[in-house]
């Protein structure tokens, strides 16, 4: 063996007809619905009776069931599972443990905002190296209208959460929080439309001059929003092009929050 072999980390070597298990039960979560055993093989190119025994072995813990027609299906220990995994996550918890890699790997600056009783408000920031001259603190609050979080929740929140501010806004009674002037309405509607479209939100030299930013809502099992998360940096510097590095890397980020915390992979 080489010195270099000999260095090189090792695999954790696992068990292999648990990972088979696993793909099978991927299988059917993703089927949304009773399969077929047939169906089922065909779905994981395996042989139906290479299979069945994973199916019967499922069946004796109550891990998959038949259905009376003879299809499989999730049964009630995986429903258990699952509800236990959903109680012991938390939305806020699960980003904040993985932010800070985003925040280096992107050398930007990540806020994480809920929606509050003012709106967007910021409840954790990481810094980076390229530091921007702005009033983002935690604490602090967006506005609606005129950043990228207040149209990633304008997008995504029930209307009756967020109109009472964005009405106030558009119409000059929420004082404006930055030396521009506000939106129009239809440019606004048409921003938000353009953000349930793509997933995500993005504001380019607004409200600040020379700062940019992109957002992403996280959502629960649900389909409810928890919070979003917001990438910002300069503009020469931050790239919010649909296939950049940034915009994909946050929507990779936002996706895989969403997942674990029981969001359909279909949503």
């Amino acid at each position: 063996m080489s010195e270099k072999e000999a260095t090189r980390p090792r695999t954790p070597r696992g068990v292999q007809s648990i990972e088979t298990g696993g793909a099978i039960l991927r299988a059917l979560a993703r089927a949304g619905g009773p399969l077929k055993l047939r169906d089922l093989a065909e779905t994981l190119d395996m042989v139906a009776a290479q299979l069945h025994p994973y199916l019967v072995s499922f069946r004796n813990i109550n891990m998959v069931e038949q259905t009376e027609t003879g299809q499989y299906q999730l049964g009630p220990f995986a429903l258990h599972l699952g509800l236990t995994r959903l109680r012991n996550q938390n939305a806020y918890r699960e980003t904040i443990r993985r932010v800070p890699e985003l925040a280096e790997e992107l050398g930007l600056m990540v806020t994480i905002s809920v929606w509050g009783l003012h709106g967007p408000t910021i409840v954790y920031l990481q810094e980076s190296e390229a530091r921007i001259h702005s009033n983002v603190a935690v604490g602090g609050t967006f506005m609606v209208t005129m950043t990228a979080t207040g149209k990633a929740f304008a997008a995504y929140l029930p209307a009756k959460m967020t109109e009472p501010l964005v009405r106030a806004e558009l119409d000059g009674q929420a004082p404006s929080l930055y030396a521009i002037p506000g939106v129009s309405e239809e440019t606004f509607r048409s921003e938000v439309a353009m953000v349930q479209k793509q997933g995500y939100s993005v504001t380019r030299d607004a409200p600040i001059p020379g700062v940019s930013a992109v957002a992403a809502p996280v959502f629960d099992h649900t389909g409810t929003v928890q919070l979003v998360v917001t990438v910002i940096g300069p503009s020469n510097f931050i790239d919010l092009s649909e296939d950049g590095a940034c915009v994909a890397r946050l929507m990779a980020f936002t996706g895989a929050l969403s997942r674990d915390l029981g969001q359909s992979e279909d949503a």
